[in-house]
């Protein structure tokens, strides 16, 4: 009886064992599946948030492929701020930050929510660095005019993180990386601005024939993305003539190195579209993971 007694108890071991196995192995399934891409998508023109092209399709496609985020943190090229700060209001506003543009691009809201649990989520990743907006800042046209196409409902919180504008291309590049656990979390980390953006050489007609440098800085910059040569990405931009043409300001290629450095050199990188806009602004858009 007493040998019964112990096998029984040793099978219940045994399979008490299976089960917390089982269920390890399930949470690190779940734990890869909501893991979400460290993403940067070339913005361009306003009026891209009223288009329907292949780039705005692109976007759409996108957010498909990917499951739906529990939250978006965006780094828009049009928040450029003294310090790092982020909107912890409840229910941002929609920044209609240009001019010159059709009412109907004056006309567009996007009501997405907040997310407290995301701004406190950031601020203990970047402790005393960040500052807290609650009201002064909103979703600006880098943010609202991308996430029109991928979100149209505005069904996910987003917050936005602003670009200290006196800190280096590497500064930025190591924010990424300490905001990459976010996406460990289920929330999408998204840079958006324009690899190469220079808006005195730029042409009326969306069409127009891209300049030489334009072309091979953005090649440039492709190649040293697929390579993860991420030191050279954020040490060596100005370091030829085509770079300094392609990156007159930095405001709109430091989101780029945000969602460089929220992702491993080890993960796979692919690009969600490729293209030129104007002569002079890249569209290069491409998730990481």
């Amino acid at each position: 009886m007493n040998h019964r007694r112990y096998a029984i108890l040793k099978l219940i071991t045994f399979l008490g064992s299976i089960a917390l196995a089982g269920r390890f192995l399930m949470n690190k399934i779940n734990d890869r599946k909501t893991k979400m891409p460290s993403v940067f998508i070339g913005h361009g023109s306003p009026m891209n948030a009223l288009a329907n092209n292949s780039y705005t399709r692109s976007l759409s496609q996108f957010a498909k492929e990917i499951d739906k985020p529990k939250g978006i943190l965006v780094v828009s090229a049009h928040w450029l701020t003294d310090g790092t700060y982020i909107t912890a209001m409840d229910k941002p506003k929609t920044i209609h930050d240009f001019y010159g543009f059709p009412k109907a691009l004056f006309d567009i809201e996007y009501p997405a929510l907040g997310s407290k649990e995301l701004v406190n989520r950031v601020s203990g990743l970047l402790g005393g660095v960040l500052k807290k907006d609650f009201g002064d800042w909103g979703l600006d046209h880098g943010t609202w005019a991308v996430l029109k196409h991928m979100y149209p409902n505005a069904d996910v919180p987003v917050v936005q993180l602003s670009i200290d504008r006196n800190e280096s291309f590497q500064f930025h590049y190591e924010m990424g990386k300490k905001l990459s656990a976010l996406r460990e979390d289920g929330y999408l980390i998204l840079g958006s601005g324009n690899i190469v953006h220079n808006l005195r050489e730029m042409s009326r007609n969306e069409d127009a024939q891209s300049y030489d440098w334009a072309i091979e800085f953005d090649e440039w910059v492709k190649e040293n993305l697929l390579q993860r040569n991420d030191r050279s990405l954020f040490s060596d931009v100005l370091d030829r003539k085509s770079g300094q043409l392609s990156v007159p300001t930095a405001e709109h290629y430091i989101p780029m190195l945000y969602a460089l450095g929220a992702s491993e050199n080890t993960e796979k990188l692919d690009f969600i579209f490729e293209e030129m806009q104007n002569a002079s602004v890249s569209m290069r858009s491409f998730r990481i993971g």
